[in-house]
């Protein structure tokens, strides 16, 4: 999992603050990504899936993800409160898997799901990119629209989908 280990990589990068450093971090972003698709190719081909496997993979992907928009928010390119809606429909999702895997059930990402993830990655490269400089500053106000939508969307959908195992055993 080269992925995790890129992360600090990542981190490190974006609070040293050379000259250019976001277009590194944003390289080291895209390598990362990258990575977790030649990871997630490789293993199902092999059939090497694993508990460790299972478990690292959502983890870094989150881990990463929210680097990268704790950092935004720090140097005010997007809201807080957009980035904890963020952080709650994750929770919200783990921990519905986490309800389902006690009842023998797998909730598998849904197409929203994968949308959304898609869209945020997406959103996030840009967001490493002189947008202002470049005359596309509107471009960065598109992605906040669409990280708010597909993340409220898709935590909907795991909602609808997965609402028999919220019901309170007794």
């Amino acid at each position: 999992m080269v992925r995790v280990l890129l992360i600090p990589v990542f981190i490190v990068i974006l609070y040293l603050n050379f000259e250019h450093y976001r277009y590194v971090a944003l390289g080291v972003y895209i390598l990362a990504t990258l990575t977790d698709l030649a990871d997630g190719f490789v293993a199902r081909s092999r059939n090497q899936i694993t508990d460790f496997g299972k478990f690292m993979d959502p983890l870094a992907d989150k881990v990463l993800s929210f680097a990268a928009l704790l950092w935004f928010i720090e140097v005010g390119l997007i809201p807080a409160w957009l980035v904890l809606i963020v952080v709650l429909r994750e929770f919200m999702v783990t921990g519905m898997r986490l309800v389902a895997s006690a009842k023998g059930r797998v909730v598998a990402a849904g197409v929203s799901g994968k949308i959304k993830t898609l869209t945020v990655n997406l959103c996030i490269m840009a967001m490493f990119l002189p947008l202002y400089d470049w005359g596309i500053g509107w471009l960065l106000y598109v992605c906040w629209v669409l990280i708010g939508v597909t993340t409220v969307v898709s935590g909907i959908e795991y909602l609808v989908k997965n609402r028999d195992m919220m019901k309170l055993d007794m």
